[in-house]
Order: structure tokens, then sequence, then C-alpha cells
């Protein structure tokens, strides 16, 4: 089994396959969710009745979060689940804002240079199969939520997605396009076949039930043995074994010394609003702070009122000189430094300086932050929201990596393990699945953790939140957490208008502009004339997010209106 890899399309092939973007038309967005007790949105209903059967059994929104998170990994497990990881922010009722860093770790025998051959990096070694998987830290993560900041015991939501995965659920149209677009890999690995595949190789449909009762028996033991059956027994123990057995290096004390961590979140402001977002390994948070940074220097609403193609013209240029710097400065910061002077207003101003209303910027390379050798941060992919009358918020964003992962389910295990080693920097300059490429910041090194787009963010106005938001689709995250806030700060939308907005994305390699074409006609060939290389697509990614209601103490819920999600409140 071969993956053709072409670095000049690998950003069309990941809008086709990870955002399930092709053929796929807005619809009109409806009425948002209400809730007077608590609010979930995320991007199945099975997934939010879950966080909301929380709420109601006495949990709180971390509660919800977990029990969403869990679930997601039954009916959504083509983008997350415990063999992956999550980024997971939450603003505790006592004011405190905490970052638990689940992201996956690099095996202990990995090295920098162990996807190239002959001088090359080879993409399909970090992409598929064993090499490819890093240690998963999403269940340690939602393990150290439950126990620290929840109510519930994290056998509880355990039990409840267990039950969902042995009695099946209906596989839905998204479902089904993203499973027949990977049926030919998946049809490589033999539990895997089984699990998704008719006997004749065949992917199944949509209408048919999925069961996968050894999910359902891997969560059972979870439930009754805790995460050290996970991290340091059976589980563990059987992924080295078949590692050992079909030449992957991941192994046992991989599991056994891996650790959730706690980090200090990234907080700016914009227009008067605090914006507190997820540090490094995440460039999410930064970068979201440095782009919005950046149109600060700019009237939007005034802009916008104008001419609309201006306004997509500066947030587009904004973008762009933003994921510049991360192809440079980013990368785990127990490895490298990563300069906090990229959030900074005075930066910012320099780099809206460059930006011109007639043309597009040439943006060659990175730029150097003021602090750049003094002053650091400390040591495919689905996002769900939770919040509840308490005061506590959740914005979790979690992954496997591109969709299905490595494609490996582990004999009897059930899980799907992710591929998240391909975002690393494999070779200087070489473009990951999503054609970022990276620089030393972010090459590969053991128990090192790769850089990740994942961008779970809250707003905050006089000290309370009033917006959790966060997205799916590789680099595309940081652009829609960007335009969902300046949708509704700067253009004064409710939570599914803004939403349900044409979007656009620039990750300054490849030098092209990402457009949804519902941004209409009369754009795109405007956009054209100030230099922009446009990619036209029907849509991309997928934002959930849960917001405050301005008119009482009760919580607002809109999931995308890309997709067959669920919002719902309590």
């Amino acid at each position: 089994m071969k993956i053709h890899y072409d670095p000049n399309f690998a950003f069309a092939r990941c809008l086709a396959i990870v955002f399930v973007a092709a053929n796929l038309a807005l619809v009109s967005q409806g009425e948002p969710a209400l809730g007077q007790r608590g609010m979930v949105a995320t991007v199945h209903p099975l997934a939010t009745e879950a966080g909301l059967q929380a709420l109601r059994r006495g949990g709180n929104a971390i509660d919800a979060a977990v029990a969403a998170a869990l679930t997601l990994g039954v009916v959504n497990g083509y983008n997350s689940g415990i063999g992956g990881g999550c980024l997971m922010l939450i603003h505790l009722a006592n004011g405190r804002t905490v970052a638990i860093d689940g992201r996956e770790a690099a095996p202990l025998a990995a090295v920098r240079n162990m996807y190239v051959r002959n001088n090359r990096a080879d993409p399909q070694l970090s992409q598929l199969g064993a090499l490819s998987v890093a240690t998963p830290g999403s269940l340690m993560a939602y393990s150290y939520a439950s126990r620290t900041y929840g109510r519930l015991k994290l056998s509880d939501p355990l039990l409840v997605a267990a039950r969902i995965a042995e009695n099946g659920f209906q596989i839905d149209a998204d479902y089904a396009r993203v499973l027949a677009s990977h049926a030919n890999e998946l049809s490589g690995f033999e539990s895997s076949r089984a699990i998704f595949l008719h006997p004749n190789g065949s992917p199944k449909k949509a209408g048919e039930i999925l069961r996968q009762p050894d999910l359902a028996a891997t969560y059972r033991a979870i439930a009754a043995n805790g995460t050290d059956w996970f991290y340091k027994g059976v589980f563990a123990l059987a992924i080295g074994d078949w590692m050992f057995r079909n030449g992957g290096i991941l192994n046992f004390n991989d599991f056994a010394i891996y650790q959730s961590r706690l980090r200090d979140p990234v907080v700016s402001t914009y227009r008067g609003y605090t914006i507190v977002g997820f540090p490094p390994p995440s460039s999410g948070g930064v970068h979201v702070a440095q782009i919005l940074n950046i149109l600060e220097y700019f009237d939007l609403a005034k802009i916008r009122a104008t001419n609309s193609v201006d306004a997509i013209h500066v947030t587009s240029e904004a973008m762009k000189l933003a994921f510049a710097d991360r192809a440079y400065w980013l990368g785990d910061p127990d490895f490298i430094k990563v300069p906090r002077g990229l959030t900074s207003k005075a930066y910012a101003t320099k780099l809206a300086s460059r930006i011109r209303m007639d043309r597009v910027a040439n943006v060659i390379q990175h730029d150097v932050p003021p602090g750049a050798q003094k002053d650091f941060f400390r040591q495919h992919t689905t996002h769900f929201s939770a919040a509840d009358a308490a005061g506590n918020w959740v914005a979790c964003t979690a992954t496997i990596n591109t969709s299905f992962g490595s494609k490996i389910v582990v004999p009897g295990t059930g899980v799907l393990l992710n591929n998240e080693m391909d975002d690393f920097s494999i070779q200087p300059g070489v473009p990951n699945f999503f054609g970022l490429v990276g620089a030393e910041a972010n090459a590969i090194a053991p128990r090192k953790r790769p850089l990740t787009s994942m961008s779970p963010t809250i707003v905050m106005k006089s000290g309370k939140p009033v917006l959790a938001l966060g997205a799916a689709g590789g680099p595309t995250i940081i652009s829609q957490v960007v335009l969902a806030i300046i949708n509704t700060i700067d253009f004064g939308m409710g939570l599914e208008a803004a939403l349900a907005q044409p979007r656009f994305h620039h990750q300054w390699a490849p030098n092209r502009l990402t457009i949804e074409k519902a941004a209409g006609e009369k754009v795109l060939p405007e956009l054209e004339k100030r230099g922009h290389m446009l990619t036209p697509v029907d849509s991309f990614g997928v934002t959930q997010a849960v917001a405050a209601n301005p008119t009482n103490r009760a919580f607002i819920g809109a999931h995308d209106p890309r997709v067959n999600g669920k919002a719902a409140g309590w």
C-alpha cells in the first residue's frame, strides 16, 4: 500500500479529505441553543447529550466536557479519541484559568531523521502505519481534569460511552464520506478493516450501524481499573508488543512515563476584551493573539462597512505574517525557546505597518519579535465547549491528527491510534500533510511534543467569560477562531451568524488564500487584482462555541452549520 505524496497538492488534499469540504454547502443558520444551567456544543448530537447527562447528574462543565470527549471517541472517532491527544482550557468558577496539555509525545526511540530515506523525507512514514504514532495523551488529561476539577468519577462517562460503542450508532453522511476517502488505507490493518469495512472491503455507509465491542471493553477496563491500566498495564503492553512486531518504536515505557502538563495560558487583549489562549506546544494561542493584535491596528468594522474585500484582504495579510513566524519560532517550550514578544502590541504595530490595502505584501520569511533572545514561554481534530451556571467554562480541542490517524487499531483494543509524528518538522522545509513547513524549533526529539494549531480559546469581558470556542481543521483552526472573534466583537454578529460566515485562510506557505465560494463572485476577482492567489473551496473547518447571553445569566450555544453537530442547553 503506497501513499502518493506531492507537496504541491498537500494543502488541497487536506481540504478535500480532512475538512470534508468537497461537495459540502453551507446550511442556513437556525436559532441558537439556549440554556439557564449549562450548555454543551460538539460536532455530534450523542456527544452533546452525554455532556448534558453529566450536568444533569450533578456534574459541572468539566465533567460535561470529559463526557463529550469520551463519547466523541466513539461516534466521531476518526477525528479524536483516547488514542490521540487534547488541549483543555478551563476557566474555573473561582476565577482561575487552567491549561491542561494532553498533547501526544514522541517515543523515547524517536530520532530527528527517522523519516529520511536516501537524504529525502518520506511523508508516508510519518502519516501512515507504525512509525507515525506518538504516545497518546488525551486520557491522561481527561483523568486529571475530572479528578482535580470535576464532581463525577471518570468511570461514569466511560461507561456511558462504552454502552454506545457496544450497542452501536448510526453512521451519518459526514462519517461515511470520510470513511470512504480512507477505506484503502484502513484496509491495510486487520483490526481496522474488521471495524470499518465490510468483508468485501467496501466501507460502511451512511445509515448503517457501527458497533465497536473492543473499544467498549477498553473503556470498561479503564473504568474498572483506572488510567494505569492504559498507561502502565495491559493496554500499554499490547501496543508495545504490536509495535515491536510491526516495525514501530512506541513501547510500554513511552506510556509509563507520559504525563499531562499544566501550562500558563496566553493572555492578550483585543478591543477591551481579554483573550485567553493555549500556550506552546500549541501555536494557536500565540498566533490568535498575534493576528488580533495586528488587526487591532485597523478599524475593521468601518473597513467592512465600506468594502468587504478590504476586510478580507487585511485579515488574510495578518494571518500570513503570523504563519511566517509560526514556521520559524514555534515548538515545544520544554525543548526550544519560543519568544513571548510574538504576542506584544509593539511587535504587532511593526507587522501591521507592512500591510498595504491595495496589494499583497511579499513575506519572504519570519520577522524577529522583541526579546527574541531573552524572553520565552515556559516550559484531524474536533472541538467542544461547555459552561455551567456556577461559572466554570471549558474549551477543549482533541485530535488523532489526520482522519483515522495512523489507520491502526491494535487487535483487541478498538482504539484508533494517532499519526501525530507528522506534526513535527520531519525535515526542514518539507511540508507535512497540511502543507505546513517547519524549522529547527519543531524538529523531532524523544519525549518532545509536536507543534499543533489547536486553539481552544476563552474570551472574557470585565473578568467574566463571555465566549468559549475552538475549531477543527488543521492550520485553519487558527483562522477560524480569529474569524469567529472578529465576527462577534467587530461586526456584532450573533453566535450562529458568526459561525456561518464565509471563511478564508492564509498560512504563508503555500502562498495561497483559501476562501469559501460563499464569499461571492464579486469578491474573488477583486482579491485576485490585489495579488492574492486563490483556492476557492465549498467549505472548510468546523467551529463550536458557547457564549454568555448578554440579556441574562443564561448561555447561548452554536455548532458549525457545515456539519451535523449539536449545541444544547439545560
